[in-house]
């Protein structure tokens, strides 16, 4: 496969994902009548890709800009895309704490085991959408264990993924 079509089939696969993911968490959350927690998933999940887009083409031209690329400066080229995809996933990992917050109460705890579940793989599938921009397996190797890290730690800590990335959500009318 060509190296730009290659580009476009991780993407339409890590879209792919993200509806199936929606579609299992809503069957998933149906017994516990939680099912709608699908819904803001899918509202974050249209944002997070929008915001990879927009994103991606910002640090693109920032780095064609200062001719950041893998031949000319490459440790630049890389740090710059690991900050990138481990920003972008921590955020999501605080997104879907949050948002999985609103729907704990009045829940049994085998509900709440079925919503925190939800969340894990919902930056599971996170990760698909982001690592499908940012391919190189450096990124990929980071970006799992952070979001999952940074899920655990918001879930403890859940002021902390607000006060963290607050300022994030309220750009685009979340939380």
């Amino acid at each position: 496969m060509h190296d730009d079509r290659k580009d476009l089939f991780e993407i339409f696969v890590a879209l792919v994902l993200n509806i199936f993911f929606l579609l299992l968490i809503a069957l998933l959350l149906w017994p516990p009548g939680k099912a709608t927690l699908a819904l803001a998933l899918a509202k974050g999940y249209v944002v997070l890709w929008v915001i990879l887009w927009a994103v991606a083409a910002l640090v693109h031209r920032i780095q064609s800009w200062f001719r950041v690329n893998l031949d000319d400066r490459p440790n630049a080229f890389m740090i710059s895309n690991l900050a990138v995809s481990c920003f972008l996933q921590a955020g999501w990992a605080a997104f879907a704490v949050l948002t999985i917050h609103g729907f704990l109460p009045g829940v049994p705890v085998w509900g709440m085991v079925l919503l925190y579940l939800a969340g894990v793989l919902s930056c599971l599938a996170a990760f698909f959408a982001v690592s499908s921009f940012y391919q190189g397996s450096l990124y990929r190797l980071v970006s799992l264990p952070l979001a999952l890290v940074s899920f655990l730690i918001f879930s403890l800590w859940p002021a902390g993924g607000r006060a963290i990335f607050g300022w994030y959500f309220r750009l685009w009318g979340g939380g």
